[in-house]
């Protein structure tokens, strides 16, 4: 039953500066279904005003008809008759135009009495082909139907008068719209069309459509003049203007609508010209807006077939322009000179004969510059009476005709004046631009990019049949045009990769810093300008903004993508910044693209035993980036067009209800038609029809279709509006609510979401400034972490202790800190100048940290220099180096004294396993500090070795260099001294013996730090094991198996796990801890969570969109039988899924203190339910129970973890608070046959079966000194299932062990607690 009507409203002048009231939507009309009469006004007061806050924009917002006005033209008529001037050509008059109707489609109506309400603000303007006093019978017939909805009943007061969009400014508008002035001629003249974009003081932007159309007016009219009446037979044709104003970019779909339109103006009275405006604007109202995602909307507005493209994402503007317009106005070279204009946020100015070219190439360059955001003023068309505009302190953006241009070049200075039909750049009264370009390598291959693309439609068709039928031609051309677009976009988006890849290495994201200094350092010379000015902008602010915030855009994916070896090294061992050999040889040679675009990618990797040198090819061209590059290579992504219904051809109630109950219908049937696994576009789906079902009051259905988008797509649940619809329903509704489960826990979801306090996020974006006051430790650490010199707590603390060495007052001075910052940065600036000989003796990945004064030495006179690696000897006067040592090889290293003349100077003696003789240096002065600094290298070395962490070597060279800095900038005695505080490593080697046990050293691959990135350690939670086919994509890399880890806070990371190098530094999956996780399928990754809802991850796109809530505990716990998974929650319930549908098949319950894990064998489904664990038939039939015998330990305890081996008959247990394992037979449950007492273990965590072993992870006793000194000592234990005896005891953990993961049963990886905070990967025998 349809209550109200969709129609349209005339807007007055009296209404300017005031928003439209009801063109909020893109539906305009309000349906009333299975609702009774009495509940109408309820309705009317709960649907008007509230949602008009939570809903999405209307296509259209409003059409605007303008031109001069009936007097006007009169008057004009009677003065002066248009002739031909003597050259033959038609004379013009130009008008002011006015406004003469603004036509807006109403969501919903009013009741009369408010209807008067807002009638008596404002006079409703008359139709703009009549005189004052007259009036159309239509247009009163349409306004009365407009008032309150029903055809036909009259009203004396109509509801016409509504305000104008607020971001609209109507003094402006007929400006805009007639930029050359309204022309009145003799002549027909074809239409034109061009664009506005509007802005409001916030940013936001309102887009316009304007369509000048002619026609004829006053064709034989009889004029009276002073009561005598004339005929004139002159022919006169007046503009008339019509913009189209929406929230949307959508220029070529809205300019189909207005050709669509200009076919009826073309052949309708100019009387009907108001009725044929309002039809169209109330059919276009009735169009739904596509979300952002794979499915564009198409709709039918004879003759053609309009389509409405989807935005990427949420936070870019739906494409729907050519981009290649750009290109083909502008050389590759001229085009880079423009963006980098706009990066330095320059005063643009953009010059065109033709009107719409102008928004259409700012708009162009404007998505050129994504991810950044231009935040300044945007007119891409100025009037003729505007040009004063240009004359704006600030930077901005504007277009005007280029008949403006050389008034504009002779009186404006320091413009940036871009001719789009020259293809020039230049800037006003200089000769050239004078503007930083964009660095050499990234402007290299963006014009090889540009000269791989077709840009003609023409050519792309000459080997194709023609089309018959234009809707057919049409669509062909929007394939073309997308596909097109999506690569020049890729492009774009490359050059700014390429330009801006660096930033993320110089932040700090714990306290939101940009170090620019230390990123401009790392600059080459030509290019320091350029970074200088574009640092200082507001487009770049925001861009920090978007890096600090960890922002997953397209930016950060094809950064991931694009990564080199060099980089993926970089995200496994933290070292501080030096040019590397390969770095050194690539700037010699200026041939290697990748040093060209990425300088001091390299960071140095221990090489540890086993593990190959990772080495880089050398490629002298960008050409084979265009080839090779699986990223701009890659297939555009599949959209999916959805066709409307047709548009009622009369906007009667009943048309309308039709149409909309056909397009519910047709949603219903796509929805249907969509397979489970195309979930992205199901989503789109349902939130269309959610939003259909909303607008015609049913509530519930809409519920229902925007709880669906939790397991389809999260990010377009709209939260608003949905907690609008729960507070706005009946309590009929309520109860019937309250009978469907998944509505129910909607409902308390958003009483949740309602009840939690909001916290604004963190977006500010500091600079690291030097502190101007006295620093107590909290402060140093701070400082020090923003400064970017280290970020380990732990460090900073013995940092802090030796430059307050001798210190009372244990505060930094300032003017230390400036010492230590200063000749930090100034160790990490020096490059030493390596012979070529040199440099082609030490490894690609090496640098060179600290290089002594010329001193005599055992092997001749010459300088010692240190890498990462080894010490090696300059020798004056001979070529190459000679190889003191590599520090693994030391096996002494003493300060003794050589005889210099009368006296005894202190010599450095170094001892080695590969010489016999040892090597001593004359180092004078020095030698106090490079035997403290070899000390620290040489045990550090033995560390990584030992225990397999290269994090170890990281650690010890950053003590190093610190040790430096103090040393350098303490100007006493007692320098070495509190330099040695922060010798680490040499000095636990001196308190506790650093022998690992051999089982271990055996044993142990290698280690990885998932924190390296953070402040603190973070305790490793969860590990899952992903092999390769899991993410499998169309690159090769996708193949490669992979590591997730689940950190404190709802943190995920994850590795790659056949380099073991870091993919994605934080997934965020809620803000709980994270308890469990599943691979299910080839594109999802399950992790369940202690807020009791299971986040789903896509391993392709590293995102979570997607949310099962049907737990009501926290999950716990996962399994897969017959690739169905299941998943048990805390309070013992366990639901079995459909992977594909993600419903809910089967509903368990069992009664138990704490289900905390479940297996599947056999069929079966074993849980760990506390004190027992239970086998349950998978219909829910209790099998047996196993309960812990209460004499059996020696303190109350409950199972925790349990391993079962059915070919044995064995079931094995541990407990959390017990050190020993409980073997129990399956045939006889009663008591265990054998219990294994576990020495020095206080507790078991987890156990798993890999093979015929048992892998146990444990927690230990605490010890004192060491690398674990004050710290458990926590042990993986490998036990013997038929002996029942513990074959290895592995110990490379600081904390306790909170998972184990098996990775494809070749290794092990184990995660300990946060005072450790790493993964240990384990050889499995």
């Amino acid at each position: 039953m349809i209550k109200n009507y969709s129609g349209c409203h005339e807007l007055t002048r009296s209404g300017v500066g005031r928003r439209v009231f009801l063109t909020y939507h893109s539906f305009s009309v309000l349906l009333v279904g299975r609702l009774g009469e009495d509940s109408l006004a309820l309705q009317g007061t709960m649907a008007l005003t509230p949602i008009s806050d939570h809903l999405p924009p209307a296509l259209l917002e409003a059409c605007v008809v303008l031109g001069a006005s009936h007097d006007r033209l009169k008057e004009l008529y009677q003065s002066r008759p248009l002739g031909k001037d003597c050259n033959g050509t038609p004379e013009l008059s130009l008008l002011e135009p006015e406004v003469l109707h603004i036509v807006a489609p109403l969501l919903l109506s009013n009741s009369p009495a408010q209807c008067e309400a807002v009638s008596s603000q404002g006079r409703r303007r008359r139709p703009f082909n009549m005189k004052k006093k007259e009036r159309p019978p239509s247009a009163a017939a349409a306004s009365s139907c407009s008032v309150q909805g029903i055809p036909g009943e009259r009203r004396n007061n109509t509801s016409g008068d509504i305000s104008v969009p607020k971001d609209i400014d109507l003094k402006a508008l007929p400006l805009l719209c007639f930029p050359d002035g309204l022309q009145v001629t003799n002549e027909l003249k074809e239409e034109r069309f061009h664009f506005l974009v509007f802005t409001d003081v916030f940013g936001n932007r309102t887009h316009g459509v304007v369509m000048q159309y002619y026609r004829l007016i006053m064709e034989g009219t009889p004029i009276y003049q002073n009561g005598h009446g004339s005929f004139h037979s002159t022919r006169l044709y007046s503009a008339y203007g019509f913009c189209v104003i929406s929230k949307y970019p959508y220029y070529s779909a809205l300019k189909d609508c207005m050709s669509c339109l200009l076919v009826q103006l073309r052949t309708c009275r100019l009387s009907d010209m108001e009725e044929r405006v309002k039809e169209f604007t109330a059919r276009l109202a009735l169009v739904p807006v596509p979300p952002p995602g794979p499915l564009h909307v198409m709709f039918s507005l004879p003759p053609l077939d309009i389509v409405l493209p989807a935005r990427e994402d949420e936070d870019c503007p739906p494409v729907d322009l050519d981009l290649q317009i750009s290109l083909l106005c502008f050389r590759p070279q001229q085009l880079l000179l423009v963006l980098s204009s706009l990066l330095q946020e320059q005063r643009v100015v953009l010059f065109s004969a033709d009107w719409a070219q102008l928004t259409l190439v700012a708009e162009s360059l404007l998505l050129f510059l994504k991810p950044m955001s231009w935040q300044h003023p945007y007119v891409p068309v100025l009037a003729s009476r505007m040009l004063d505009f240009l004359m704006a302190p600030t930077a901005f953006l504007m277009g005007c005709h280029s008949s403006h241009y050389k008034d504009v070049a002779a009186e404006t200075d320091d413009l940036i004046l871009i001719h789009i039909d020259a293809g020039t750049v230049s800037r006003s009264q200089c000769d050239t631009v004078g503007l930083p370009e964009i660095p050499i390598a990234a402007a290299d291959c963006f014009t090889q990019r540009c000269m791989s693309l077709q840009l003609h439609f023409q050519l792309f068709q000459c080997q194709r049949s023609s089309c018959s039928d234009i809707n057919e031609q049409r669509a062909q051309k929007r394939a073309w045009q997308r596909s097109l677009n999506m690569d020049i976009q890729k492009i774009m988006l490359e050059l700014m990769v390429n330009i801006f890849r660096d930033v993320s290495s110089h932040l700090n994201f714990e306290h939101r810093v940009f170090n620019s200094e230390e990123f401009l350092k790392t600059r080459e010379p030509p290019e320091m300008l350029f970074y200088k000015m574009v640092l200082e902008t507001h487009v770049f602010h925001f861009f920090l903004k978007d890096r600090l915030n960890r922002k997953m855009d397209s930016f950060a994916r094809m950064e991931l993508h694009t990564r080199s070896e060099m980089q993926k090294l970089k995200c496994m061992v933290v070292n501080p910044r030096r040019p590397t050999m390969q770095e050194i040889q690539a700037r010699r040679t200026g041939c290697h693209p990748e040093a060209m675009l990425n300088k001091r990618l390299g960071m140095s990797l221990p090489n540890l035993g086993d593990h190959p040198q990772v080495t880089l090819q050398t490629q002298t061209s960008l050409t084979k980036i265009l080839i090779y590059d699986p990223i701009l290579r890659s297939p555009p992504k599949c959209m999916r067009v959805f066709k409307l219904p047709e548009l009622p051809a009369s906007l009667s109630l009943l048309s309308i209800q039709r149409f909309y109950n056909e397009l519910i219908l047709q949603l219903g049937k796509a929805i249907f038609c969509v397979p489970p696994e195309n979930s992205e576009l199901l989503a789109r789906f349902c939130y269309l029809r959610g939003l259909i079902n909303t607008l015609c009051s049913r509530r519930l259905e809409a519920l229902r279709d925007f709880q669906n988008l939790y397991k389809t797509d999260t990010s377009l649940f709209p939260t608003q509006l949905v907690a609008w619809l729960v507070d706005s329903l009946l309590l009929e509704e309520r109860q019937l609510a309250e009978r469907r489960p998944e509505l129910k826990r909607l409902f308390l979801k958003v009483k949740t979401d309602n009840e939690r306090v909001s916290i604004q996020p963190d977006d500010h974006v500091k600079k690291f400034e030097l502190p101007r006051s006295r620093l107590a430790r909290e402060a140093f650490v701070r400082c020090v972490q923003e400064s970017g010199i280290v970020k380990d707590g732990p460090t900073i603390q013995r940092l802090f202790d030796a430059l307050t060495d001798h210190v009372d007052e244990k505060q930094v001075d300032p003017t230390l800190f400036k010492d230590v910052y200063t000749f930090w940065k100034e160790a990490e600036a020096q490059d030493v100048d390596l012979p070529p000989e040199v440099v082609d003796r030490l490894d690609n990945n090496e640098c060179v940290y600290k290089l002594s004064s010329c001193v005599k030495t055992s092997h001749g006179v010459g300088k010692i220099a240190m890498t990462q690696k080894r010490l090696f000897l300059l020798q004056e006067g001979r070529p190459g180096l000679w190889e003191i040592t590599r520090f693994r090889d030391i096996t002494e290293v003493k300060i003794s004294s050589s005889p210099f003349l009368l006296l005894r100077v202190p010599s450095l003696c170094i001892r080695t396993s590969c010489r016999a003789e040892g090597f001593e240096a004359n180092l004078k002065t020095a030698t106090g500090l490079w035997d403290l600094v070899i000390r620290e290298m040489w045990a550090g070395r033995r560390m990584a070795d030992q225990h397999k962490d290269p994090q170890y070597m990281a650690q010890a060279l950053t003590n190093m260099l610190l040790m430096d800095a103090v040393a350098g900038c303490l100007h006493s005695q007692r320098s070495i001294g509190s330099a040695s505080k922060l010798a680490y490593f040499d000095r636990i080697k001196h308190e506790v013996p650093m022998m690992v046990p051999e089982a271990t050293s055996q044993t142990l691959k290698h280690k990885i730090n998932p924190s390296q990135d953070l402040a603190e350690p973070q305790t490793v939670h969860v590990l899952l094991y992903t092999p390769g086919q899991l993410s499998c994509s169309d690159t090769e890399e996708g193949g490669n198996p992979k590591l997730w880890v689940a950190l404190s806070g709802g943190r995920v990371v994850v590795f790659d796990a056949a380099s073991w190098s870091m993919l994605q530094d934080c997934i965020q999956v809620g803000n709980a801890q994270l308890n469990c996780m599943l691979g299910v399928g080839k594109d999802q990754v399950w992790i369940g969570s202690q807020d009791s809802v299971i986040y789903i991850v896509d391993p392709r796109s590293m995102s979570c969109n997607k949310q099962l809530t049907e737990h009501r505990q926290e999950v716990t716990g996962f399994a897969v039988y017959n690739e169905q998974p299941y998943s048990c929650s805390a309070e013992g319930t366990i639901l079995l899924w459909d992977a594909s549908s993600l419903t809910v098949n089967r509903q368990l319950l069992l009664t138990c203190d704490r289900l905390s894990s479940i297996q599947i064998h056999n069929g079966m489904l074993w849980c760990c339910c506390g004190d027992s664990i239970v086998e349950v038939r998978r219909n829910g039939a209790l099998q047996r129970r196993i309960s812990m015998p209460d004499d059996l330990l020696t303190m109350p305890s409950c199972f925790n973890s349990f391993v079962l081996i059915m070919e044995l008959g064995q079931l094995w247990t541990g407990c959390p608070d017990s050190g020993e394992l409980c073997v129990w037979h399956t045939s006889e449950a009663k008591r265990p046959v054998k219990i294994i007492p576990l020495p020095g273990i206080s507790g078991v965590n987890c156990m798993i079966r890999v093979k015929d072993q048992i892998w146990v992870g444990c927690q230990g006793d605490r010890v004192l000194g060491g690398p674990y000194g004050g710290q458990l000592r926590s042990l993986v234990l490998v036990v013997d299932p038929g002996s029942h005896a513990v074959q290895k005891e592995l110990q490379a953990h600081s904390d306790t062990i909170h998972t184990l993961c098996s990775a494809e049963h070749r290794y092990v990886l184990s995660g300990s607690g946060r005072r450790d905070g790493k993964i240990a990967i384990w050889n499995v025998d």
